[in-house]
């Protein structure tokens, strides 16, 4: 089913929730929709839903008008963060429960139960409660039951909320297979950008009832188009203030007496920054002197938070590489910074890498 939503607003008395919301979904497309809590997630997903209706605006599914349909006409699958599993019926019954709504024959029933708890890894908990099952495997009967009566779309808030950390990692790829088997269109609420990121053809960020932008997870996070996408999607060092880093020219054109600009913002990704032993000789008048004040092990590489002039940055090494103690005198080379003003977005590069100053030995 292809998702389209238009200028779609939602006030909740006074309080204008959702704000002139447009965004398309490609059908078969996993979508994930992220943003801060009490952006509007929710909401969006609730009205997609028919849970809520909007204020104003138009949902379409597949180019027909559905604003209007009731939760029952949507054809919609639903997955919450509290599985919502009715606790007095088997894990058979729980997955059976829509499609004897649906009036479908006993033997339909038996096959696709059958079918859907074996590709769950369920198979042989037939007769089990729902209390008598992990978190990981409830959330898996939640999973089976909706898409047991073959819905259009599919749409999970915060499905993995709820479980073990672990356990999530597993179930995001088995999430990714699963749709990839249904070919259901899917839209997914959560806060954890990791897991949007890792199982996602496309991400959604919301903000304060507004959507910030929409795209491939690469695309977000490699040309983000503010600085709040480029602050929420992965890790940036925040430089708050006006530093002359070397090969970085155009950074005082947009600052007035070491202070950015109005509206400028100026972030810069810790895998662009490459550290180095100080006396380095590779590109050594591109970098910049600076000391390791902490070193924390985060199992496959080590962080590094390094004193430069008049701040600091943070930047990550491969566990492969040297490692460097705290105290330890460094040249880090930054290789790309980026740049948030009210006109216009840039990825500017470090122009010393091209026309370094001699270095003589």
């Amino acid at each position: 089913m292809h998702i389209e939503v238009k200028n779609l607003n939602k006030h909740f008395g006074q309080f204008h929730a959702i704000k002139d919301v447009n965004f398309s979904i490609t059908k078969g497309h996993l979508v994930g929709l992220i943003g801060p809590s009490g952006g509007g997630k929710t909401s969006i997903l609730r009205m997609l839903s028919g849970l809520e209706s909007p204020t104003t605006g138009d949902i379409y599914f597949d180019g027909k008008q559905a604003t209007n349909l009731s939760v029952q006409e949507r054809g919609i699958g639903f997955v919450f963060q509290n599985y919502a599993l009715f606790k007095h019926m088997t894990v058979y019954d729980n997955v059976a429960y829509g499609l004897k709504v649906l009036k479908k024959s006993k033997e339909f029933i038996q096959e696709r139960v059958t079918y859907l708890l074996g590709l769950m890894g369920l198979a042989g908990s037939e007769r089990k409660y729902p209390h008598q099952l992990s978190g990981g495997q409830r959330q898996r009967v939640a999973f089976a039951r909706a898409l047991a009566p073959e819905p259009q779309l599919l749409l999970l808030d915060e499905p993995f909320a709820a479980i073990d950390a672990k356990i999530r990692k597993e179930l995001r790829l088995w999430l990714r297979n699963l749709i990839d088997e249904f070919k259901v269109t899917t839209l997914f609420v959560t806060h954890d950008q990791d897991e949007a990121i890792e199982v996602a053809d496309e991400i959604i960020i919301v903000q304060q009832g507004r959507i910030e932008q929409q795209g491939s997870p690469w695309e977000i996070y490699t040309k983000p188009t503010s600085s709040f996408v480029a602050s929420f999607i992965g890790e940036s060092n925040v430089i708050a203030q006006y530093v002359p880093f070397h090969g970085f020219p155009y950074l005082a054109e947009i600052q007035n007496e070491g202070k950015w600009l109005p509206d400028v913002n100026v972030l810069i990704r810790p895998e662009s920054i490459e550290v180095r032993p100080h006396d380095t000789t590779n590109l050594a008048t591109a970098g910049e002197s600076g000391k390791v004040s902490h070193v924390h092990f985060r199992g496959d590489s080590w962080y590094l938070e390094i004193e430069t002039g008049p701040i600091k940055l943070f930047a990550y090494q491969s566990v492969k590489e040297r490692l460097y103690q705290p105290g330890d005198e460094v040249n880090i080379l930054i290789h790309q910074i980026s740049v948030f003003t009210a006109a216009d977005n840039k990825i500017i590069e470090n122009q010393a890498k091209k026309d370094p100053m001699p270095v003589f030995i």
